[in-house]
């Protein structure tokens, strides 16, 4: 299962949710998701679970309890949706020319 965590502390480490999460059962892989330019912590991540009822024991016992200070929002992640096509350009209104 793919688990979804939310309000992290920017300083949160792939490791300290491996950590975190690995005391509920096996982990494929733990991804931050952080600015292409900065590289700095976007304060939200994604771990995946293989079994679905360590998952959700993980999920139900690690939500909003603090990490680095900061009350984590875990879930099961939802899929990304098909997102409409993005028109170039910059404002709305009519062209004048």
């Amino acid at each position: 299962m793919n688990i979804y965590v939310g309000n992290l502390s920017y300083g949160v480490t792939e490791d300290e949710l491996r950590n975190a999460f690995g005391a509920f059962g096996e982990i494929s892989s733990v991804s931050l998701i952080t600015d292409k330019f900065s590289g700095q912590s976007k304060g939200f991540g994604f771990v995946e679970m293989p079994n679905n009822a360590e998952a959700d024991a993980a999920i139900k016992a690690l939500n909003e309890t603090p990490l680095k200070g900061r009350n984590m929002r875990v879930n099961q992640a939802k899929p990304r949706a098909d997102r409409p096509p993005r028109s170039g350009g910059g404002g709305g209104g009519a062209r004048r020319y």
